[in-house]
């Protein structure tokens, strides 16, 4: 089965739906680019991609393991490269709640975190600088 349809719906904007659940998201080019930067755009969502699955697998990771990571905040850097465009680096600072994490969770969730599957996913070439910071 198909896991999306996408549609241009014209002045450089798509919608694209997830089959499984209905859930729209829309894209436009970003303004850099000859777009009006209204919503995310296609290497955004590459970007942030990246940083949902590192949260995703730390979050599969963390209730196997008993480990509360609830309201980690992750933010991502999306740098451009020219000639060819393309995304050249994804900046990323992961935070942690104030709680007690030991060395071996810590460890743990920054495995889980840097083995996602859409970071193995990425081209070698896109530089990956991935920070955890431990509140």
């Amino acid at each position: 089965m198909a896991t999306s349809t996408i549609i241009y719906t014209g002045e450089l904007r798509t919608v694209a739906v997830h089959l499984q659940s209905g859930v729209e998201i829309i894209t436009d080019a970003p303004t850099d680019n000859q777009g009006r930067g209204e919503a995310f755009s296609p290497t955004d969502l590459l970007a942030t991609s990246l940083g949902a699955c590192m949260l995703t697998i730390m979050g599969i990771n963390a209730r196997a393991n008993g480990i509360d990571i609830d309201q980690t905040r992750l933010e991502i850097t999306k740098t451009m490269a020219t000639n060819p465009r393309r995304v050249s680096e994804i900046k990323i600072i992961i935070t942690f709640p104030n709680k007690a994490y030991s060395e071996k969770e810590k460890q743990m969730l920054q495995i889980a975190a840097l083995n996602c599957p859409v970071a193995k996913s990425l081209h070698p070439e896109i530089k990956q600088d991935v920070n955890f910071i431990w509140d």
